[in-house]
């Protein structure tokens, strides 16, 4: 659900050699396509407009690895496995985190809409029946076109403890555990453990070419495949595959890259940890909506975030790191950062035709 902080001057190598991408009018800007993806809500076509609110939630390397069918009154959401990331995610945690934080998306927006979502996990699916009822608003359904995770440096200002009380409260979920850290020596030991997990992954052949696939340099490869990783959504600059090609080796460095990451979460309000009771899919799904409600609650409350999630990426390094927690044998599932930052552009999402089915 992390993802690396996007070096488009470094990575020069075109995702457009590794994944298949619809075909998109000319006329198509990279402006045009966040204004149709995160437009207001609407009413008819229900269905659709449900599926749309679901796609802009938080997923992993913005794969968006998912399926949704809808027959009456249910909509299914189902995983689609061809957008998994073997390398960064072998057990699909975070695909399953990603399909709940869709989930909380829709049943929020679908009560924007005077429906209540009841969602039931079966299998690797979750059905989401949809039944009449009052329309209810709320801060967090109105954050959902303005969410975004924001790789940047934030400005060190603490949170006041009532804010803070808030966005534990939005993590509320059965099963579902929050640990909160904002004393200074606190963050920094799990900056620490970051920086670990991020060297274990930038030795990593598989990580790395994985996360060249989802990357996206410029506007014209972002437009034209709707998914990945696009630079500029991290601060970085947009730049021809070309020139950024040759720079691979001298930019994108294990030291550089820690030395990012370190002045990133020092510049952090705190620090999020989520962890389930199980380690099992539909505890990973109860693990998203517990993630995606806290992430619309910092964005209601002016707030920025984003996940650091290498401690839990690394397989070695995850029993240490929930022990450094007190977890014991619990797994942590997510780790995010918080704090007052800038706006950066948002991230792109395929249409709800190119994710849905029947």
């Amino acid at each position: 659900m992390d993802r690396r902080h996007l070096i488009s001057a470094a990575l020069g190598l075109s995702a457009a050699a590794f994944v298949s991408r619809p075909a998109r009018a000319a006329t198509m800007t990279y402006q045009d396509a966040v204004r149709t993806s995160r437009a207001p809500l609407q009413v008819p076509p229900r269905n659709r407009e449900l599926v749309r609110f679901a796609t802009l939630a938080a997923n992993s390397h913005n794969t968006q690895p998912w399926i949704f069918t809808a027959r009456g009154d249910d909509i299914t959401i189902a995983p689609d496995f061809t957008r998994r990331c073997p390398a960064v995610d072998p057990d699909d945690h975070h695909l399953f985190v990603s399909l709940g934080c869709a989930v909380e998306n829709l049943a929020l927006a679908a009560a924007m809409l005077g429906w209540r979502a009841n969602p039931t996990v079966v299998g690797d699916n979750i059905v989401v029946a949809l039944e009449p009822a009052p329309p209810a608003g709320s801060p967090l359904a109105a954050a959902i076109p303005a969410r975004q995770c924001t790789r940047a440096v934030f400005d060190g200002r603490p949170v006041a403890p009532d804010i803070l009380r808030q966005l534990e409260d939005a993590c509320r979920e059965p099963a579902v555990s929050t640990i909160l850290i904002t004393e200074r020596a606190g963050v920094s030991k799990v900056a620490d453990y970051v920086l670990e997990g991020n060297s274990a992954q930038m030795r990593d052949k598989a990580f790395m070419r994985e996360l060249v696939d989802w990357m996206r340099f410029n506007e014209a490869d972002a437009v034209a495949s709707m998914d990945g990783l696009f630079s500029r959504a991290s601060g970085n600059p947009a730049l021809p595959a070309w020139i950024a090609r040759p720079l691979l080796k001298l930019a994108f460095t294990e030291s550089g890259e820690n030395r990012k990451y370190r002045e990133q979460i020092d510049s952090s309000a705190g620090i999020i940890v989520l962890t389930a009771d199980r380690s099992d899919k539909a505890h990973w799904i109860a693990i998203g909506r517990a993630c995606q409600r806290f992430g619309l609650q910092a964005t209601a409350l002016g707030l920025k975030y984003a996940f650091i999630n290498q401690p839990v990426e690394v397989a070695t390094l995850r029993p240490q790191f929930a022990a450094s927690l007190g977890l014991g044998e619990r797994r942590p599932d997510i780790v995010m950062r918080f704090g007052t930052g800038p706006d950066l552009p948002k991230s792109l999402r395929r249409t709800p035709e190119l994710v849905m089915r029947g």
